[in-house]
């Protein structure tokens, strides 16, 4: 009998990770099914229980319950728990292990797929909720020159700021900062990341285009749409990049830490490009 694996969100319609853990099941000849599930804005713990009383092995998280997910976790990872927010879930018979993939996925594709050196770069990561915490360490770890973290509300990425330069953390000399949009004049930053939730909506948060440095990389985490962030960044002058490939990769972390096998990503890039 096959494994059962799912992610949850609300919406879910878009995910494309169904037919990534396919593939990678299919490369790796592994049994396992994997599907979307739509869980309810108050009811996420409830799906959770419910799948995993059914047989479920684990599970991906995606927004808006990833620090939900953190909460229902017996026991996190150290990057889970630096991130206050969780995307992969593992059922054991008395515990479930709550893990995040989502920095080593955005950080194999920058570094892997990109050819991108984090090392001494400016970066602005966009957004100071699950999805800028979950990848928070992985960038921090890789000695950018200066991280700042930008959000709407000043206060939220003040705190993240902190939070991440605070004692247990390695950061405080790192240069990273938060505040909010209007403390971007005269800044340039190399890599800028949108870690928002404003393309779901297709929105654009108010980003002065001078924020790009030249040859500056514009990521959006958000895929399969030309959202209105990149199209900002691209008419700035800046080259672009979708989050398909940080959803292939955090995607792989997961299967390693579901099934003990790493696949590959590139093969399975390729066929989600191609269609």
């Amino acid at each position: 009998m096959s494994d059962r694996y799912a992610i949850f969100g609300n919406p879910i319609a878009h995910s494309k990770s169904p037919r990534i853990h396919a593939l990678f099941a299919a490369q790796t000849g592994q049994m396992l099914t994997y599907e979307a599930i739509l869980a309810p804005l108050d009811g996420f713990a409830a799906s959770v229980a419910a799948f995993r009383r059914e047989g479920g092995r684990g599970a991906n998280v995606t927004v808006p319950f990833k620090e939900q997910a953190c909460a229902l976790s017996d026991r996190l990872s150290a990057r889970a728990e630096a991130a206050g927010a969780v995307n992969t879930l593992t059922f054991e018979a008395d515990a479930v292990l709550g893990d995040n993939t989502d920095g080593v996925g955005l950080v194999n594709d920058l570094a892997g797929n990109l050819g991108l050196d984090l090392a001494g770069r400016r970066i602005l990561l966009m957004g100071a909720g699950g999805a800028a915490r979950g990848v928070l360490l992985p960038l921090l770890e890789k000695a950018p020159a200066e991280l700042f973290i930008v959000n709407r509300t000043a206060a939220k990425a003040e705190e993240l700021a902190s939070h991440f330069s605070g004692p247990g953390f390695r950061f405080a000399a790192s240069g990273l900062q938060g505040g909010g949009y209007e403390a971007l004049a005269g800044r340039r930053f190399d890599l800028v990341i949108n870690a928002t939730a404003a393309s779901l909506a297709g929105d654009l948060p108010p980003l002065p285009a001078a924020v790009f440095a030249a040859g500056a990389l514009a990521y959006d985490m958000m895929y399969g749409t030309d959202t209105p962030f990149l199209a900002f960044a691209r008419g700035a002058g800046a080259r672009c990049a979708d989050g398909l490939c940080m959803l292939v990769e955090q995607a792989a972390e997961a299967f390693f830490l579901w099934r003990g096998v790493r696949p590959q990503t590139a093969p399975v890039i390729a066929l989600l490009r191609a269609a």
